[in-house]
């Protein structure tokens, strides 16, 4: 499925904006916890998702965007929001980490789709682009996991798991 330029800039900001949105409310969530370390983390990706979405908005310059419903995005979730995986409260900082590369790489490997079936000059030059842009922050992200401590017990030993409703 192919893309107008238009209609790229209107998929790559709203991927970014609703990355930002997320990141946000994760932060937010976090702080209520008084998971502080993990609240910076996602309010780190936040900015950074903002910081992308204005330099994609500088890119748009007077191009006329289309306005797309939600329905209208060729995507079944954007990209960068992950999961409800991030909305637990004892998450650490390692993990938060890890969810935030599994989103740059979801849009890293989305750029690079559109890239490859772009029939625009223009349009794949800039999805590569972006792609490249986000295989940097998947690497910026490898380094900070590598210099997180990883929890002593896996996310998976919940002490207060969801009971199923009987």
């Amino acid at each position: 499925m192919s893309y107008t330029l238009p209609e790229f800039l209107a998929h790559a900001l709203a991927l970014e904006q609703e990355a930002a949105e997320r990141y946000l409310e994760l932060a937010d969530m976090m702080e209520s916890y008084r998971n502080d370390p993990v609240s910076s983390v996602f309010r780190d990706m936040h900015r950074f998702s903002l910081m992308h979405r204005d330099e994609i908005q500088k890119r748009v310059g007077g191009i006329e965007l289309p306005q797309l419903r939600s329905w209208q995005y060729r995507w079944r979730s954007p990209p960068e929001v992950g999961g409800e995986e991030a909305f637990d409260h004892t998450l650490e900082p390692y993990h938060a980490l890890k969810y935030a590369r599994a989103n740059e790489v979801r849009a890293m490997e989305y750029y690079r789709s559109v890239a490859e079936q772009a029939t625009e000059v223009e349009l794949a030059r800039l999805a590569k682009e972006f792609a490249e842009e986000e295989t940097e922050h998947v690497a910026a992200l490898d380094q900070w996991i590598a210099q997180t401590p990883r929890p002593s017990a896996t996310w998976d030993d919940d002490p207060d798991p969801l009971q199923p409703s009987g």
